[in-house]
């Protein structure tokens, strides 16, 4: 199950970084999936900044920068990956 969390406002090429707004929490450790026209893959959280300063987790309503593995673009969706929701019994 996957839950959305932001959206790519920006992407900064020569260093891998996308910039997120968030509408869900995001926190080291996280796996998440991004998603565009172009765009899929799924990564674990390694990195997360605000103001040039490293944080654990972010909020609804921040912005943050994330270091991503692969190039993404302005507008990819980004989701928390829940592992295990629908395992079943």
């Amino acid at each position: 199950m996957d839950v959305r969390i932001g959206t790519v406002t920006h992407y900064f090429t020569r260093i891998g970084v996308a910039v997120l707004q968030l509408s869900g929490d995001i926190r080291l450790g996280d796996t998440v999936l991004i998603l565009g026209h172009t765009t899929e893959f799924t990564q674990k959280v390694s990195s997360l900044e605000i103001d040039h300063r490293q944080v654990p987790a972010a909020h609804a309503g921040m912005e943050v920068a994330l270091l991503v593995a692969e190039p993404v673009r302005k507008g990819d969706l980004v989701y928390r990956v829940i592992e295990g929701a629908f395992e079943k019994a």
